[in-house]
């Protein structure tokens, strides 16, 4: 992958509501391998994390977290798409002081691209359901796939 100003750089991206890095680092954490599974991220000079605040997150979930934000601060690139503004993500991590300290850290030396528009996903579904045309043909729904109806004698699923 190129970067930005042309350099090579290594990313890994995952998205949050995906089996993920996250996942990966609380297996490590029960472990007891968190340091060395984040050691092993350093490889990459960029980590996306997609949907972050998609999905509230428990005390271990976040924990883990902070200490892969924690470890990167100052040395390694992240980015982070996320749903919410940094003011609601007390309802995404559990404890406010850890919140606190994983925004301050998320911010300082960052640049911002606050995107106030439309979902591209929602608008294309309303010009689809506008147009009739519905979801598109390779996704397999009971309009477009026929479904034999059940005989009498036959238990429904």
């Amino acid at each position: 992958m190129t970067g930005a100003l042309n350099t090579p750089s290594r990313v890994d991206c995952c998205s949050q509501h995906r089996i993920s890095a996250d996942h990966r680092l609380q297996v490590a954490r029960r472990e007891l391998a968190l340091e060395a599974a984040i050691n092993r991220l350093d490889r990459f000079d960029l980590i996306i994390l997609d949907d972050f605040s998609y999905v509230s997150k428990d005390q271990a979930e976040t924990s883990v977290l902070f200490e892969l934000i924690s470890a990167r601060y100052e040395r390694r690139s992240m980015l982070i798409t996320a749903n919410q503004p940094f003011g609601d993500w007390g309802k995404v991590f559990p404890d406010p002081a850890m919140t606190l300290a994983a925004v301050d850290r998320l911010v300082h030396h960052s640049t911002i691209f606050e995107m106030n528009v439309e979902s591209y996903r929602r608008r294309s579904a309303i010009e689809r359901k506008q147009n009739g045309r519905g979801r598109p043909a390779n996704h397999a729904t009971p309009k477009n796939v026929r479904v034999p109806p059940l005989r009498d004698d036959q238990p429904a699923a």
